[in-house]
């Protein structure tokens, strides 16, 4: 069993700190105050309880338990908490959201959508097609079935009172 990386984080913005203007730090960081402006982080951004974002995020990975003002680019993972609030779009590959969290926007998980010529589609469409063409022949059938008994019927009913 393998043991999950220890995330290192390299720069700290406490609590009751604010910050006018864009953020970047390279590597990780914490953000559990206020930041007025965009902020980008090279590697992990950790956005506490107590931390506001008002503007964009751009990090490799996000873990979102305070606000967020703006749109987010995570191309690994975006994770909201419970105590999660995010007004903006997400586009990430992975996200987490937490019942409680409050999500407020689009989100693009950046996944190719794959062409429908492989095996597995056409797999699927030929059963596809299969059980179709077996739901209507068997509905044929059934509708011949009932034609026949109805056009029996009198001629049973006639047999039946000739005897």
């Amino acid at each position: 069993m393998q043991k999950k990386k220890e995330l290192q984080i390299t720069t700290l913005v406490g609590k009751g700190a604010e910050l006018k203007g864009d953020f970047h730090a390279p590597g990780s960081a914490r953000i559990d105050g206020t930041v007025d402006g965009n902020v980008t982080v090279d590697n992990v951004l950790v956005l506490g309880a107590s931390g506001v974002i008002n503007g964009n995020i751009a990090a490799a990975a996000v873990y979102i338990g305070g606000e967020v003002n703006g749109n987010i680019q995570a191309p690994e993972k975006a994770e909201l908490t419970a105590s999660a609030k995010v007004i903006g779009d997400i586009s990430t590959e992975s996200i987490v959201i937490d019942e409680h969290a409050i999500f407020q926007g689009g989100c693009n998980m950046n996944q190719e959508v794959p062409e429908r010529k492989g095996p597995i589609y056409r797999k699927a469409v030929r059963t596809g097609k299969k059980s179709a063409a077996e739901a209507v022949a068997a509905a044929l059938k059934e509708v011949r079935e009932e034609q026949s008994k109805e056009e029996e019927s009198p001629e049973q009913e006639s047999a039946a009172a000739a005897e």
